[in-house]
């Protein structure tokens, strides 16, 4: 068992514990998947079966860099590997062998998300495909059935999700389809409802492991629960200050209890292999203003290193210039482009900073994000303004004359193909009397070709407002982000009152080829995308109230995205806020983040420790009167109160009383 010389005292402790639970809270960059992998082949290299082993992991890339892991600590000394796998495959080599047990057939299909889209937009066209996919994954992740979830319901929006996923369950039903979230769902009505059966498959795992525990919902944890109905072999490990998934539902509650729910020992991994003092040092103190964690301070094991850099500019277009001529020198030094990325909080802030990078050369590719003019909200105010440019660009035409939804489908589209010949489609619909189309859609294409020739004639600055105020575009998106984005662009063409509408988009033109030329080198996204990543040189932009941490949002989930953040960076950390932004559309003065004092980076006065910020529509927990939604916020002293819909039974209870599902 040389393995075991390689690992820390903390470490080795961790992967030599065999029975009981045990929670192994690890810290950002301290070894997590060496410790769970030499922990596994430490179990095989005793003698225990593998096929009594089971590892839960949320990627199939994760599943399998641990399994060769394992494997290569071992050698061939077993007779077949073991069981490592995520949850939804688990789910799914499940139901082929148990899905009868519920009087269906094993012969089932997996319907992918576009699947369920289309499935759902057939059901209703009132509401977006995205916003009902989501509410009813968060509702199957919640183990809420349709009648419940419209119990619960209190805006009519609500309500009338309640019945569109009675409807679609019905379909999936009828059509024996199963989805994503059904794979553990019905995974766990199954053992839930057969006691035997629960108790076998029990017995069977006798040792059980699951990666990035922080990132687990309130299905899975009541799916381990019942693969552990027979023992309490169960080690699970993750990082309390790393959960950052509560939008897609995982329950940061689910770390925090473990100990009290499995009755487990709990060994920490503190000491740091990635980052240096002074990184580990800001981010230490940012993480310790969150009250529901778990008390841990990361060492670094390769000591001093640079001081963590704050810097100001005046606006988004010079903090983007900043970083753009630091990263041009960094490379010119001989540092790897792939060694340096660029974080942000939000999509929208994408923008500045890939112009930035154009400006200076510099090329870079968007992680697990879509560059900025390439997304679809993007490229229908483009289209948009090109058909205000050219009234006979076709394309850009058909894309946006029924964006937002004017009643003009594809039906009307392929009669005035027809009938327009070697015309454009706004030159035919000026000329025409239209009489072979409804008279509703005629008027409207007459408005919508007299709205264009208007917009026209107004210079670049003016377009935005009118534009916003007669199509309400960026309200149409339900998608917060694309709201953001929108708002963000129309930020950018108010900016460019100096040139003509014609001219900026040539300057777009140019800018979408050059993205073309060659492989992209910097690495550029989202906080969220970053998770498990590491880089030398790390730039962070927007550190600016409302936009990190974002306004009504959980704060100490926006904390621990800025410490996932801070603990990318190896060498060197630079922390970047301006003095204005555009904010809804207008140049606004901002704030520099809460986070940068509470980092221990700048003077200033400290922020008092929040509770979990709580909104109108949002989803709590209450003891005694169970699940609720939020229908209305007072405050109440320094408090909040909450006024919260039970069912039907609305009352009012202060916020420190509930928790957010």
């Amino acid at each position: 068992m040389k393995f075991l010389e390689e690992l820390n005292e903390a470490q080795k402790k961790a992967a030599t514990h065999i029975d009981g639970a045990l929670l192994i809270l690890a810290g950002a960059g301290s070894g997590k998947t060496k410790t769970i992998t030499t922990r596994l082949a430490y179990l095989l290299s005793l003698g225990i079966d593998p096929a009594s082993t089971l590892t839960l992991t949320f990627t199939n890339k994760a599943a399998s860099e641990m399994k060769q892991r394992a494997l290569n600590l071992i050698g061939d000394n077993i007779s077949h590997p073991p069981l490592l796998l995520t949850f939804h495959k688990f789910g799914l080599i499940f139901l082929k062998l148990y899905i009868h047990l519920l009087n269906r057939n094993n012969n089932f299909v997996i319907i992918d998300s576009d699947d369920q889209k289309k499935i759902l937009k057939s059901i209703s066209s009132d509401l977006p495909p995205n916003f009902m996919s989501k509410e009813i994954s968060k509702y199957k992740n919640s183990f809420l059935s349709p009648d419940e979830v419209y119990n619960l319901a209190n805006e009519k929006v609500y309500k009338q999700m309640a019945l569109i996923y009675d409807k679609y369950q019905k379909y999936l039903l009828e059509n024996n389809l199963v989805d994503f979230d059904d794979l553990l769902l019905l995974t766990y009505q199954i053992l839930n409802e057969n006691k035997d059966l629960a108790k076998e498959i029990s017995n069977k795992y006798q040792y059980i492991m699951v990666d990035e525990y922080q990132d687990t919902n309130e299905i899975q944890l009541l799916l381990l629960k019942k693969l552990c109905l027979t023992h309490s072999n169960i080690c699970v490990v993750g990082d309390d200050d790393q959960s950052i998934y509560g939008f897609r539902g995982a329950n940061h509650k689910n770390i925090l209890e473990f100990e009290k729910d499995f009755n487990a020992k709990v060994i920490k991994l503190e000491l740091n292999y990635r980052s240096t003092n002074q990184i580990l040092k800001a981010a230490n103190s940012l993480i310790s203003f969150n009250k529901n964690r778990y008390d841990k301070k990361l060492i670094s094991a390769l000591g001093d290193g640079k001081e963590v850099e704050v810097i100001e500019n005046f606006n988004e277009v010079a903090e983007a210039e900043t970083i753009a001529k630091r990263i041009k020198e960094l490379i010119q030094n001989g540092v790897s482009p792939n060694e340096i990325a660029v974080l942000y909080r939000i999509n929208a802030l994408s923008r500045s900073i890939e112009d930035g990078l154009r400006s200076y050369g510099i090329n870079y590719k968007l992680v697990g994000g879509m560059k900025f003019y390439e997304r679809e909200e993007i490229k229908d105010l483009i289209s948009y303004l090109r058909l205000i440019v050219n009234p006979n660009d076709d394309y850009s035409f058909k894309r946006v004359v029924n964006k937002p939804r004017r009643g003009i489908g594809k039906t009307t589209l392929i009669k005035l193909e027809e009938a327009k010949k070697d015309k454009s489609f706004i030159e035919f619909i000026k000329e025409d009397d239209l009489n072979f189309i409804s008279k509703k859609a005629a008027k409207t294409l007459k408005d919508f070709v007299q709205f264009i020739n208007f917009l026209s004639k107004l210079p670049i600055e003016e377009i935005p407002e009118i534009l916003e105020e007669n199509i309400n575009l960026s309200t149409s998106y339900k998608d917060e982000d694309k709201k953001r984005n929108v708002e963000e662009f129309y930020g950018m063409i108010r900016e460019k009152k100096d040139l003509t509408l014609r001219e900026f988009l040539n300057e777009l033109s140019l800018e979408s080829d050059q993205d073309k030329l060659s492989d992209a080198l910097i690495n550029v996204m989202t906080i969220h995308a970053s998770k498990g990543l590491e880089f030398e040189h790390l730039f962070v932009i927007g550190l600016e109230e409302g936009f990190f941490p974002l306004n009504d949002a959980d704060i100490e989930e926006e904390r621990r995205l800025a410490y996932v953040a801070i603990t990318r960076a190896k060498k060197e950390l630079v922390l970047s806020y301006t003095k204005s932004r555009y904010l809804r559309g207008q140049r606004t003065h901002v704030n520099k983040s809460r986070f940068l004092t509470e980092a221990g980076l700048i003077k200033g006065k400290v922020a008092l420790k929040e509770s979990n910020s709580l909104k109108v529509g949002s989803l709590v927990k209450h003891k005694v009167f169970g699940t609720g939604r939020v229908i209305g916020i007072n405050k109440a002293g320094n408090k909040k109160k909450l006024k919260i819909d039970f069912g039907g039974s609305v009352r009012e209870i202060l916020s420190d009383f509930v928790e957010k599902i």
